[in-house]
């Protein structure tokens, strides 16, 4: 039986979460359509093939059986199930777990988050949560062997610098010189990568522009997935990112500047001084790092078929089945909801 699912969108990272989700629904034979919410997505980067609904009175007349969301709330107004995928693994950030009345089923990518949000369905009682793994990692996994990054030499270690973008928590500004220094001084055994968020401060943005355009062993990338990057290099560096937790399911070691929660599983400094001698560490250490990662994917996303999407589809199915076992009703939420109406300008009773 056909039906109909809806995808809202309101960042561009989303469309690599979302569309492993949508490839799994058009295999099952399911109508799927995208609601663009905000002039924060490139409507440009919509495929030829995708339908996109033109606002929010269509995707109510689309009449989904459930709406799938990375972001914080969805429009209590759309029709179906309001399902929570989550963009990220960043749960040291403000508002992660964070319950906001929104969802009915939210769709958890590991044990780890798992039990946060099963300990907030007893305490809250209107949702459910199911573990299914996180969509986005069904673009890499299962893991193959992937091809070295162009030029690369296996003399030459390739370093990925991918910072959030969070002005409180970014150390784009912090570690600067010590790359900028380290770079230069391992010109012929490094080379390194800069990937930042499109939300990242200008200012930074030009600024390791320029070094990137000085220093030969380093390179800027724009936009673009950042998974098959982090995928071919040998270390990540960062600080308090959502991209530590896909470099550590995917292998890749990760040292962090200023981390706002340490745990085992990363190498944390404190002193932009340290990053030499860390990073030389990281690469000879192998065997340990090893460890830390096996330990942390068991925890947060133990998944490594790259069935995860078929998982949130399955589970989305089944509470369409067989109902929601919360037992409570959802909050209101009529404020944000009249924020929302106003924001997308909803009003259909006013209609002719």
């Amino acid at each position: 039986m056909t039906t109909r699912y809806l995808l809202q969108i309101q960042e561009n990272y989303t469309f690599e979460i979302l569309r492993p989700l949508q490839q799994v629904m058009r295999e099952q034979g399911h109508s799927v359509a995208w609601l663009a919410l905000g002039n924060k997505v490139n409507m440009a980067l919509f495929n030829d093939d995708e339908v996109v609904l033109s606002d929010i009175a269509a995707a109510v007349s689309f009449n989904p059986a459930a709406v799938f969301v990375t972001g914080n709330v969805v429009p209590d107004f759309l029709p179906g199930l309001k399902v929570q995928l989550f963009h990220g693994f960043e749960w040291k950030k403000k508002g992660h777990f964070k319950i906001r009345g929104s969802f009915d089923l939210y769709c958890t990518q590991g044990p780890f988050f798992t039990r946060k949000f099963t300990e907030f369905a007893q305490q809250h009682g209107y949702f459910d949560v199911m573990e299914t793994g996180w969509p986005k990692l069904d673009n890499i996994f299962p893991m193959t062997e992937q091809p070295h990054l162009d030029g690369h030499d296996d003399a030459v270690h390739h370093i990925l610098y991918a910072p959030t973008f969070s002005p409180k928590l970014t150390s784009a500004a912090h570690l600067y010189d010590a790359i900028r220094a380290t770079a230069t001084n391992q010109q012929d055994s490094q080379q390194w990568h800069i990937k930042f968020h499109p939300k990242m401060a200008k200012s930074l943005i030009t600024q390791y522009q320029d070094l990137a355009a000085e220093q030969h062993n380093i390179t800027f990338h724009g936009a673009g997935d950042i998974l098959p990057l982090i995928n071919k290099v040998d270390v990540l560096i960062s600080d308090t990112s959502s991209v530590i937790a896909e470099a550590l399911l995917l292998e890749t070691p990760v040292i962090t500047f200023a981390n706002a929660l340490p745990d085992p599983y990363i190498n944390d400094i404190t002193d932009a001084h340290a990053l030499a001698d860390t990073l030389s560490h990281v690469l000879t250490d192998q065997a340990k790092q090893q460890a830390m990662m096996q330990d942390y994917a068991t925890e947060f996303h133990p998944y490594k078929d790259g069935h995860s999407a078929q998982r949130v589809l399955a589970a989305t199915e089944q509470v369409l089945t067989d109902g929601l076992q919360a037992t409570k009703r959802k909050p209101s939420n009529w404020l944000r909801n009249l924020k929302l109406r106003k924001q997308n300008q909803y009003w259909p009773w006013r209609r002719a």
